[in-house]
């Protein structure tokens, strides 16, 4: 079956073929112009090729476009052509011919049938000329003659007839113009040519534009640039901007300060158009050396020290001369001119000079005379001399004439005061900025002896302790005098002063060189308290001068002295016996122990303590009045016999101390005691231990004579009973010198129970206090002999105590 049908295939595409090209013989043309839009219409394909319209879906009728894109589009519904893509000729056709086809066919099938079309597409004027090159160089030498021809680039056109170049056109110019030539094809091209001289120097670049103009409707353009350069000879030589140049240029300019530059101008380009520039043989070696002119750039320079004091001015002869082939030249003169400035200092120079002056000296008396001097001219050269410090300073200047001054004393000297001047001179120009310059003289003062010797203070108080060693340094009085040598060389005396015939160089001395105060003796404060004295110091000038001061010297208490136990009263190394009832009650006073010390203050100050005693819970000891008391009664197991040793030691340091022995005894009498009377007694309180001692010895004398009178109209007035007889004062027993009390510690308590031994000594301690002294008279047994004292208590100078004050009563009242 299969190779049955072979053949029949084969006849039957033969045959196709055979039938389809006959069909396609017949060609349809059609003719559009390029950039039609989208969707235009072309033609009606069913009716121009006889078909019809239902076929064209039924026989799937298609375009097919050969070589080339599918522009076109068949509407099978209408039958019409359209554009389904915008063509472009210069695209289709590339190649620049007169006509453009495109080539397509129409197929139909059941029955197969071409149809051959052709579309020719028309050019329209859509290009613009181009030129190949936008910007065209050219180099024209200034010295080609005119007439010359350059060749340009031509411009192309991708339209074709009327659409392509037509013409060109070229920018205005004097210089420049163009020829338009027609080649074989048709073909347009342009000639540049020069119509005139060119000069580089006025005109070195020219810019032309080319212009290309097609022959379409409207016209298209295109344009080109022509820059064109004419290339320079050497014909202009330079030429400086003046043939003349000044300037002024300061003295003492740094080496390296630029004073001018150059700039020569030569219109030339190139090599042509580069400078060298040099000094001429005008010019002074002096010139060349002071200043350096750089070969290129014409910078003028200084480069040595220019001085307006040697020369005012300089001239230069300056040549700028081109690197042509044939150089050429050009000249000019710079004229410097030297400006002052204040760049010399002043000058001050010494023609006389006294070194030194006394300070006595007159005012106005000459010291020196000077000159003064500046290089410089003008207001630079222009000087004052001046004082520095002129207002603190005794001098002044006086111009004696032009340039010179006097330096003379204007206050009094005092050497003591300022005893060497620095002088500074002081020369300042009226330049800007001013200099100036100083010049100092050294002038010494001499000394006189115009100054007395002076102690740093008027009074001095010295305090020495007593006991001090013989020749001990006690203090160092140095007077100062401002002076010198000689007249500054101190002697210290002492001024003779005598003091209860004793002179003061016999208890004090003085070193006469250095003012040591020596001690000459030992002192004793219970005996001399101060001394008061002058001290002079005397220079060694002529003549010579002096002042004295005051020293008040003063003694200072030492604990020197023990205290001395003045009541009870005893024999020395002997034991004090006192004789007490039994029946004593608990705080009965038994003894009273005084004690006085010579000293003073808290030397002076004594207490008491119990050293030694039998029984320790019998008796008690006031430590500040030093009143023995019993503590309780006594029983029958206690001995008639109690010994007591009591210490009494003062507050000094270190402590001094003295003891006493009493031994007590015990009687079985018993001794009432009557009600005391009181009899007040004044006194005052002295200062003076002397003083003390004779009031002290008159008082106690006093007293005893008043006592025994008292007693006596007692006695003579009541009934005596039995009692002791009371033995008279032991006048033995009167105070000596050493047991004077000091006023400031004595300290008596009242109620004191004393023995007639001591009696005379409470009275007279009794009156260093200001107060009441109260005489107790007690009913006293036969044989005994003691009394009642009151005495008002206080520490130191006090008032007058009345609340304790009593009458002398009958002793019978006393009675219990």
């Amino acid at each position: 079956m299969a190779c049955k049908c072979a053949p029949l295939r084969t006849s039957v595409a033969v045959f196709t073929f055979t039938a389809l090209w006959g069909f396609a013989l017949s060609i349809t043309r059609y003719s559009i112009p390029e950039e039609m839009e989208e969707g235009s219409f072309v033609a009606n394909l069913a009716t121009d090729l006889g078909l019809d319209v239902r076929s064209l879906e039924t026989r799937n009728a298609k375009l097919d476009v050969i070589h080339s894109k599918n522009y076109l589009h068949i509407n099978k519904d209408t039958g019409e052509l359209f554009i389904r893509e915008k063509m472009d000729r210069e695209t289709i056709c590339m190649t620049k011919t007169t006509s453009c086809f495109l080539k397509m066919d129409v197929i139909l099938t059941n029955p197969v049938r071409i149809f051959n079309i052709e579309l020719e597409i028309m050019d329209i004027n859509d290009n613009a000329p181009v030129f190949r090159r936008k910007t065209m160089h050219l180099d024209i030498s200034e010295a080609t003659l005119p007439g010359e021809r350059f060749s340009l680039t031509n411009a192309v056109d991708a339209d074709v007839w009327a659409n392509s170049i037509k013409t060109y056109s070229l920018s205005e110019s004097k210089y420049f113009s163009i020829d338009i030539q027609t080649g074989s094809d048709g073909s347009k091209y342009v000639d540049l040519v020069l119509s005139g001289n060119v000069d580089r120097e006025e005109h070195a670049v020219h810019n032309l534009i080319l212009t290309a103009v097609d022959g379409g409707l409207p016209p298209r353009s295109g344009t080109a640039s022509i820059i064109i350069n004419i290339l320079d000879i050497n014909d202009n030589a330079p030429v400086f901007s003046q043939p003349v140049f000044a300037i002024n240029v300061s003295e003492n300019s740094a080496v390296g300060t630029v004073v001018l530059t150059l700039n020569a101008t030569d219109l030339d380009e190139g090599t042509n158009a580069q400078l060298v520039y040099s000094y001429t043989l005008y010019t002074s070696e002096k010139t060349q050396e002071l200043f350096s002119l750089d070969p290129d750039s014409g910078e003028i320079k200084v480069k040595g020290v220019i001085d307006y004091e040697e020369s005012q001015s300089f001239e230069m002869h300056i040549q700028a001369q081109d690197r042509g082939i044939t150089p050429l030249s050009g000249y000019c003169k710079v004229m410097v001119f030297i400006t002052d400035l204040n760049d010399n200092y002043p000058e001050v120079t010494i023609k006389s000079l006294k070194r030194a002056v006394s300070e006595d000296v007159s005012v106005g008396t000459l010291i020196a005379v000077v000159s003064v001097s500046d290089r410089d001219s003008g207001a630079n050269g222009e000087v004052e001399l001046t004082l520095n410090q002129q207002e603190t300073l005794p001098f002044l200047l006086n111009k004696s004439s032009e340039g010179y001054f006097e330096l003379l004393v204007s206050k009094p000297l005092d050497r003591e005061v300022v005893s060497k001047y620095d002088i500074t001179l002081r020369v300042t120009d009226k330049g800007s900025p001013p200099l100036s310059e100083n010049e100092t003289l050294v002038l010494e003062i001499l000394d006189i002896n115009d100054n007395a010797p002076t102690f740093p203070k008027s009074f001095y108080t010295i305090h020495v302790a007593e006991n001090n060693q013989p020749g001990a340094l006690l203090t160092s009085l140095s007077a100062f005098d401002p002076d010198l040598n000689e007249n500054q060389y101190l002697v210290y005396v002492i001024m003779e002063k005598e003091i209860v015939n004793t002179s003061m160089s016999m208890l004090f001395s003085i070193n006469p060189e250095n003012g040591d105060l020596y001690a000459l003796k030992t002192f004793d404060y219970e005996r001399e308290r101060e001394f008061l004295f002058h001290i002079e110091a005397r220079d060694s000038g002529v003549p010579p001068r002096s002042s004295n001061v005051t020293v008040h010297i003063i003694i200072q208490d030492q604990n020197d002295n023990t205290p001395v136990i003045v009541s009870p009263w005893r024999a020395q190394g002997s034991v004090v016996e006192q004789v007490i009832p039994r029946s004593t009650d608990k705080g009965h006073l038994v003894a009273k122990v005084i004690a006085i010390d010579a000293d003073s203050g808290q030397n002076a100050r004594v207490t008491y303590q119990l050293l030694q005693v039998s029984d320790l819970s019998l008796f008690s000891l006031d430590q500040y009045n030093g009143e023995i008391r019993t503590t309780r009664m006594f029983s029958y197991r206690d001995p008639r016999q109690q010994r007591l040793v009591v210490v009494a030691k003062d507050n000094g340091s270190p402590a001094l101390s003295a003891t006493v022995t009493i031994k007590i005894s015990t009687v079985e009498h018993a001794m009432p005691f009557s009600e005391t009377t009181e009899l007040p007694l004044e006194y005052d309180v002295f200062t003076s231990l002397n003083l003390w001692l004779v009031i002290g010895l008159g008082a106690v004398s006093f007293l005893l004579l008043i006592t025994i009178l008292v007693i006596i109209v007692l006695k003579c007035q009541k009934p005596k009973p039995k009692a002791f007889k009371i033995p008279p004062p032991n006048r033995n027993s009167v105070i000596s010198r050493n047991s004077v009390i000091s006023q400031r510690s004595s300290t008596i308590a009242d109620s004191t129970l004393i023995s007639s031994d001591a009696y005379w000594y409470s009275l007279f301690l009794a009156e260093t206090r200001k107060g009441k002294v109260v005489v107790r008279q007690p009913i006293i047994p036969k044989g005994a002999g003691y009394f009642v004292s009151s005495i008002s208590r206080s520490i130191g100078p006090s008032e007058t105590t009345d609340s304790r004050a009593s009458t002398l009563e009958d002793p019978r009242r006393a009675v219990r």
